[in-house]
């Protein structure tokens, strides 16, 4: 869970990132109120939000088991703990 939240908030935080490096680049300054205004903060969150959402829909179309697979919980087999896995039957 926590994995999850972080590469969320990763890819809603890099649109910032990238706007931060180009006013580091272009004006050598980041921290005036003047660099950060009002309607470019709306647009980075609106971009960070959308790259958040692609990043899921990518995340969760690709990854995971394939269909037809059997998911098989954890178990414990002479005291030693199996993982749960998929089998394909």
């Amino acid at each position: 869970m926590v994995r999850l939240l972080a590469v969320n908030l990763l890819f809603f935080l890099l649109p910032f990132a990238a706007y931060a490096a180009w006013l580091l680049i272009t004006r050598r300054t980041i921290g005036g109120a003047g660099d950060w205004p009002r309607r470019m903060i709306l647009w980075l969150a609106v971009a960070g939000a959308a790259l958040m959402v692609a990043v899921l829909v990518v995340f969760t179309s690709f990854t995971g088991a394939p269909p037809g697979a059997v998911y098989v919980p954890a178990t414990i087999v002479d005291g030693k703990l199996i993982p749960g896995h998929f089998e394909y039957r």
